[in-house]
């Protein structure tokens, strides 16, 4: 009888072990179910902002490793993880041995016994899934050059608290369009049905192979006018990425022009969203006009990263 109490503690131990080591590491691999349920409770975390019956991370302490400068990422998670019971640690690249060489793994191993959640900002996409390997808690993908899960994710809430379901309707995107941002969005496409077209010079669409992997409703053109026509939401973000400030010369040059603006507005739907996932460059990704005409939705989109990152983190942790 001992022995049976004894495996079955075991096995209730293990369950809940295997519930704590959820990751939130990218699009491509987060289940379509999940996604939903994160949506779902955005809108909830939104409602009860205040007044949260319950804290799921109470007694925790969580660490954001920050290798890129942020203002939405940072103030988001801090005030989020602390609007659920938790603590956050902020560490720069300088704060810890990282910035001085050590790798990866080991900081992972030393971090993993102290705290109890970890939210990454940097640059390979690999250093991410390599700490979540081997610390042994939830780790969340803040942006790497491969990804930006939780932008997209507050992105797509942000549609369907203004528009509805986002399923079956059209998002277009005009720029970079083979950074991190336009691929989060090519995964969540495929994940929730949607179609998503890319409006980018040839050297800056996602490579075939991505867009076969993803097998979503996805295309990609170099003509400004067919890819807005008809679309529920334009979507832009700034043409030079940090750690791309090198190129930002021939970037500029090259995407010259694929700006939204009034004219382009018009060709979308009716009543069509237009998004900047922010810092913008009025007079380069979009003009002045467009912007401030928009404005209500594109910080009500920064806003929702709250929400959004509050229910990721909720769900990490359930």
């Amino acid at each position: 009888m001992r022995l049976f109490r004894l495996l079955c503690f075991v096995c209730v131990f293990s369950r809940r072990s295997m519930r704590r080591m959820k990751h939130l590491l990218s699009l491509e691999e987060l289940a379509s179910v999940d996604m939903e349920q994160i949506l779902a409770a955005s809108a909830t975390m939104k409602s009860e902002r205040g007044r949260h019956p319950g804290l799921p991370l109470a007694g925790q302490t969580w660490a954001l490793i920050f290798n890129k400068s942020s203002t939405r990422t940072r103030v988001s998670f801090e005030v989020g993880i602390r609007e659920l019971g938790g603590q956050a640690l902020f560490l720069s690249a300088q704060d810890i041995q990282i910035g001085r060489g050590e790798l990866v793994k080991d900081t992972a191993r030393v971090l993993g016994r102290m705290i109890h959640g970890a939210i990454i900002r940097t640059y390979a996409q690999s250093d991410v899934e390599q700490f979540a390997q081997y610390s042994g808690v939830p780790t969340v993908n803040a942006l790497t050059d491969q990804e930006h899960p939780c932008q997209v994710l507050s992105d797509i809430f942000t549609f369907q608290e203004k528009r509805g379901r986002i399923g079956g309707k059209v998002v277009t995107f005009i720029g970079d369009g083979a950074c991190n941002v336009p691929v989060s969005w090519v995964w969540a496409a495929s994940k929730l049905e949607f179609e998503f077209r890319i409006a980018a010079p040839a050297a800056f669409q996602p490579p075939p192979a991505l867009l076969a992997r993803a097998a979503g409703k996805v295309t990609c053109t170099e003509e400004l006018k067919s890819a807005a026509a008809g679309a529920d939401l334009l979507y832009t973000d700034v043409w030079v990425s940090m750690g791309r400030e090198a190129e930002a010369a021939e970037r500029i040059r090259l995407l010259n022009g694929y700006q939204i603006n009034r004219s382009l507005v018009k060709l979308a739907r009716p009543g069509a969203l237009v998004m900047h996932c922010l810092p913008a460059y009025r007079g380069k990704e979009i003009d002045e006009e467009t912007f401030e005409a928009n404005a209500q939705t594109i910080f009500d989109q920064a806003e929702n990263r709250l929400h959004v990152q509050k229910a990721i983190l909720s769900w990490l942790v359930s």
